[in-house]
């Protein structure tokens, strides 16, 4: 059996889809549909049972063993600002779910983000070093309290109290189906495939950087089956722990991904350029960019999608059909 929490979002319902084409359908969810229509994420997927996440105190004494947990449930917003409740989602259940897999000998793969190296100025190497990690200071509660599991999680391997795999995932700026329940958190390519498919004019933020054209704030965009090969390569190599960034490797532009879009269509791009409200300037990323060595050097070895490749695929086998889920 193997255990996805936040199984009917995004990444958690795309790692569903990766594991049931390699046969494994023996799959516990743990998660909620909510009122987003989440279950349509879930709805080609074969499982065992579909457990509601709030009821976690209950479901681990019941559990003797899994192959793996994919511990992907969280509170994701960046804006969150109700503190309780991202302890509890965030920092809590992730704890629970680390003993438990420490007292029974299950790997554990967990979802941490690039949001935890706030606003970039210390890099965005996945070192895990006491003093690297204390550099770091997140801009947001998400962040802080991926952060705070992270160094947590660190001292208990470093005490011995950690399951047999570990591994926590910076993931950068995530694309791809399944994202359509998450409103205005879905990608800019969720968001502007159709804008671009109607000839209307997308709109993208004014830069207030010296140096940085309209348009050319950078990111490191990472299409969602890419971070699921990872997910799925580290299951295959439990002697592999740790934490790791998930991107591409390579920053690209708002304006390139844009484009990217308008290639898949074979549509041309019209872009106009809007003020970015005051209350996020002083706080905003004008680059990300994930180092990928640690992961290569344990020995993932798969190319990961361009963007091009990635959008492409995305827009074309996903977003243009009648049936964009997976």
């Amino acid at each position: 059996m193997i255990i996805i929490t936040g199984a009917t979002g995004f990444i958690g319902s795309n790692l569903a889809a990766d594991l049931n084409q390699q046969g494994r359908t023996d799959l516990l969810l743990v998660d909620d549909l909510g009122t987003q229509g989440k279950w349509k994420n879930i709805a080609k997927r074969r499982f065992l049972d579909l457990i509601d996440y709030r009821k976690l105190h209950e479901l681990l004494p019941t559990l003797a063993q899994a192959d793996a947990v994919f511990h992907m449930g969280a509170d994701s917003s960046t804006t969150s600002t109700d503190g309780d409740k991202i302890l509890e989602v965030n920092l809590r259940a992730s704890m629970a779910w680390w003993q438990w897999c420490a007292n029974t000998g299950t790997p554990f793969i967990y979802a941490s983000s690039a949001a935890t190296y706030g606003d970039g100025q210390q890099g965005f190497d996945d070192g895990q070093e006491t003093a690297e990690l204390d550099r770091l200071a997140p801009l947001n509660l998400y962040g802080w309290s991926k952060h705070q599991f992270d160094k947590w999680a660190i001292e208990r391997a470093a005490e011995g109290k950690a399951p047999p795999q570990w591994a926590g995932l910076k993931f950068f700026n995530v694309y791809g189906p399944n994202e359509y329940h998450k409103a205005d958190m879905r990608s800019l390519v969720a968001k502007n495939t159709g804008v671009i498919a109607r000839g209307e004019p997308v709109r993208l933020f004014k830069s207030y950087k010296q140096g940085c054209p309209d348009g050319g704030q950078l990111r490191d965009f990472v299409y969602v089956k890419d971070c699921t090969a990872v997910m799925t390569w580290l299951q295959e190599n439990q002697h592999v722990s740790g934490l790791f960034n998930l991107g591409t490797g390579q920053a690209r532009s708002f304006a390139d991904l844009m484009h990217a879009i308008g290639s898949a269509l074979n549509q041309p791009v019209q872009v106009e350029f809007v003020d970015m409200p005051e209350s996020i300037r002083p706080n905003y990323q004008y680059f990300t960019e994930a180092r990928m060595d640690k992961l290569r050097c344990a020995g993932f070895n798969k190319a990961f999608h361009s963007m091009e490749e990635g959008v492409a695929d995305y827009v074309q086998h996903h977003l243009q059909t009648s049936d964009p889920f997976r």
